[in-house]
């Protein structure tokens, strides 16, 4: 019996993506491709002004490419129209400061009209898969900056995408609670495998959080290297950083990471 191949979830193919600044053309994303298949947690790394972000927000549909293409389920992507099956966490919580966080999370279901008593009972579910057990009456001014982060989370999740995306979600936090958050996500990606494309800087997150890191060039970003993470799944968080074979795979990826960090500096 033939092995079914993955089903392919997100197809970049000679993404290309240029901006004007200060009447002159800089070129962000040069021929990068790449593919992501159905229940990857994949890891978009490279040095700051690589295009990571700007490729997440192409996928997104939120600005468009100036050449190549990008397909979300064999479909093309069409800049502006939103795409049912995609959530997206950003850098920032964006959180309603006049709304709860039960009133946060719930949002999205109030939009689809989602009925009270369901929508009460899968926002009571995600506030205690999140940890955020007595907090549904708080105010996001009341919460520290790793819950209100999962606030934001979970405001996405409980949407049920089949495919998210994340832009440095943890960026701002301070190492123990990223770490914490690394383990929520982890725990909460375990029980219902979307299809991840995650963008960082952090070359422990993307070690600690993927399936496969796609390492990006320098500016232009162009796509350098693509590495295998092996590490069994479930994983623990900060165990796993105690690892020989974390250290390994860290330095490995540190090399190719730093020859782009050297070139940023002399461009």
């Amino acid at each position: 019996m033939q092995n079914t191949p993955p089903r392919s979830r997100i197809e970049i193919d000679r993404l290309r993506k240029i901006f004007l600044a200060e009447g002159r053309e800089v070129v962000a994303v040069d021929d990068a491709s790449f593919r992501i298949d159905d229940g990857e947690f994949v890891a978009l790394l490279g040095p700051s002004g690589c295009g990571k972000s700007t490729i997440l927000n192409m996928v997104a549909t939120l600005i468009a490419p100036n050449g190549g293409a990008i397909r979300v389920d064999d479909a093309p992507v069409v800049p502006g129209r939103p795409i049912a099956q995609v959530g997206y966490v950003f850098q920032k919580d964006t959180l309603f400061p006049w709304r709860t966080v039960e009133g946060n999370i719930g949002y999205a279901l109030e939009l689809a009209g989602v009925p009270t008593g369901e929508r009460k009972t899968r926002v009571a579910e995600a506030i205690h898969q999140a940890g955020l057990d007595g907090f549904d009456r708080f105010y996001p001014a009341s919460l520290s900056g790793g819950m209100r982060q999962r606030v934001s989370l979970m405001r996405t999740l409980i949407a049920r995408p089949e495919i998210l995306l994340m832009d440095e979600p943890f960026g701002a936090l301070d190492t123990h609670t990223k770490l914490d958050m690394h383990s929520v996500l982890l725990s909460l990606w375990e029980r219902e495998r979307q299809t991840v494309l995650f963008v960082t800087h952090d070359l422990g997150e993307a070690l600690t959080l993927a399936d496969r890191i796609i390492l990006m060039s320098a500016r232009p970003g162009r796509v350098k290297a693509d590495f295998k993470v092996d590490f069994p799944r479930p994983r623990d968080a900060v165990k796993l950083r105690e690892t020989p074979q974390y250290a390994e795979l860290f330095s490995k990826v540190w090399h190719s990471l730093g020859e782009e960090f050297a070139k940023g500096r002399s461009a």
